[in-house]
């Protein structure tokens, strides 16, 4: 236990993986979607009148009328998708967490909500509109981004929009490299039972970080849980999406339409094909 631990609190090499399943973990998945239904908070979703006018706008940029076919992707439990779907829009959900699934399936049948990693989609001049939101994009390595942007690409049809947001530099300026451990008694957000939790959070090369949880029960079994995200400034993320075949490119400071300020702790962009 000893070894494992001490090979634990080594900094991460870039990229690696969780050492247990995050997503689809019973206890986890139950808090997380707990999480995403807290209308007040922003943490798994945004809170709920933050998500009202969000959808308010992209009704507005990308009205029903032109654009009635929606990719959601990380769609949780359906808090955009179905709002949408209230205003006409079909909307096809895509996640990776079962129980979020599970979740919108149950609360909207008119919806298609499909259980799986959005990696692996395969549509052709399918959707009028794709989004990724609350910064989902940026948790991507960089292969995997360049990978998913192709496949958004040849999924919209001619004239759809492409809209995601990712964190900029202010987002992080206070966060520095850090570690910290609590004793966690009972109903830890990890752990139900009684564990140990040491949180560090990593600092990388071109704008990475990396929020790292060591999960440390009474019997000495370990979790090592990475969460990695990488910030951006409108040059570096125009190199990811130069090339790909987008005819114009519209910067906003959040998935609300407002405008750009280089103050703003997020960055959202509207790809128009």
């Amino acid at each position: 236990m000893i070894h494992t631990l001490f090979e634990y609190i080594k900094k991460p090499t870039m990229y690696a993986l969780s050492s247990s399943e995050f997503w689809n973990d019973s206890y986890i998945s139950k808090n997380m979607l707990r999480t995403h239904l807290d209308p007040n908070i922003d943490a798994a979703s945004r809170n709920f009148k933050f998500i009202d006018q969000s959808v308010k706008w992209l009704n507005s940029i990308a009205p029903v009328e032109t654009h009635p076919n929606v990719l959601d992707l990380g769609c949780g439990p359906g808090l955009y998708a179905d709002r949408l779907n209230s205003l006409g829009y079909q909307v096809t959900g895509i996640d990776f967490s079962k129980r979020s699934i599970e979740y919108a399936k149950k609360t909207n049948k008119n919806n298609e909500y499909i259980y799986m990693n959005y990696l692996e989609i395969e549509y052709e001049n399918q959707f009028d509109l794709i989004m990724i939101i609350y910064c989902d994009f940026a948790v991507l390595k960089p292969t995997d981004r360049k990978k998913l942007l192709k496949k958004i690409y040849k999924a919209l049809k001619p004239g759809g929009k492409f809209i995601f947001d990712v964190f900029t530099s202010v987002y992080y300026k206070d966060k520095y490299e850090q570690t910290s451990w609590a004793y966690i008694e009972k109903n830890g957000f990890f752990n139900k039972e009684p564990h140990l939790c040491l949180e560090a959070h990593h600092i990388y090369e071109n704008n990475v970080r990396l929020n790292q949880y060591l999960i440390i029960d009474e019997n000495g079994h370990i979790d090592n849980y990475l969460i990695w995200d990488t910030f951006f400034t409108k040059e570096t993320i125009l190199q990811e999406i130069r090339n790909l075949g987008f005819n114009s490119i519209e910067f906003y400071s959040n998935v609300c339409g407002y405008k750009f300020r280089e103050d703003s702790e997020t960055m959202c962009l509207v790809l128009n094909k």
